[in-house]
């Protein structure tokens, strides 16, 4: 998949630029960054299509850079290769587990992290769109960006907001209970109040602005969101 903006994280200045020239060879964009904070800066700020991380980095480690991105909505979709020196599987599984989609141990061959970007940005763009574009009315939702649009502009909406736009908009008019609500939003294992759910649908409704009142009180019961809701699972 040629034309993608890949950000590249490595604090070996040569290792970056031959990565880079490779990558531009291929018809990618290619950001760079040489430590976890600029790389955090410059994924955030340009939404890459992927991020190339080494593990070992100044001032945030990869570890860091990656936790902080899946923490973040609007950079919680992104692929990440991470690249580490320490082949034991421990140290491969605990990059996986905190959010690596893949990884290519050093000493590698540049065909071979090439091959793997491919492969990552493959299974990215054959993701069925019906899994990632959600459409009502003027809500616009991209799950695999963690995107909020409202009439054609992004909305800034913490996980929880988007979880729980998401849930509404997905049940097609249909109730949901606040319990359902807590669950699908912040998980089964979570205990929290009717209270804290009513406070994250406040702030959902200030930030769809003069759509408010899309999401609707069910009183006594939950909330629905309004029958305007056009089709689930449509493509871009």
């Amino acid at each position: 998949m040629t034309g993608s903006t890949i950000l590249v994280v490595d604090d070996q200045t040569d290792l970056t630029d031959l990565i880079k020239f490779n990558l531009e060879r291929k018809g990618h964009r290619v950001l760079t960054a040489a430590d976890g904070e600029s790389a955090l800066q410059t994924a955030r700020a340009r939404l890459p299509d992927l991020i190339i991380l080494d593990l070992m980095l100044p001032k945030k480690n990869g570890r860091e850079v990656a936790l902080a991105l899946r923490s973040e909505p609007a950079t919680s979709g992104i692929p990440i290769i991470m690249l580490t020196a320490l082949s034991a599987e421990n140290d491969v599984v605990l990059g996986l587990q905190i959010g690596a989609d893949d990884y290519v141990t050093k000493p590698f061959s540049v065909e071979v992290l090439l091959a793997r970007v491919s492969a990552v940005l493959r299974r990215r763009s054959d993701t069925p769109d019906e899994k990632l574009i959600l459409r009502a009315g003027p809500i616009f939702i991209d799950r695999g960006r963690h995107l909020i649009e409202v009439d054609g502009q992004p909305v800034g909406a913490t996980l929880t907001e988007f979880r729980l736009l998401e849930a509404l908009i997905s049940a097609r008019s249909r109730v949901l209970s606040r319990d359902q609500l807590m669950s699908k939003a912040m998980g089964p294992d979570i205990a929290v109040t009717d209270r804290t759910i009513d406070v994250h649908i406040t702030s959902l409704r200030r930030k769809l602005g003069v759509h408010r009142d899309l999401v609707e009180t069910v009183r006594g019961v939950g909330y629905r969101f309004a029958d305007v809701w056009q089709a689930a699972a449509v493509a871009c």
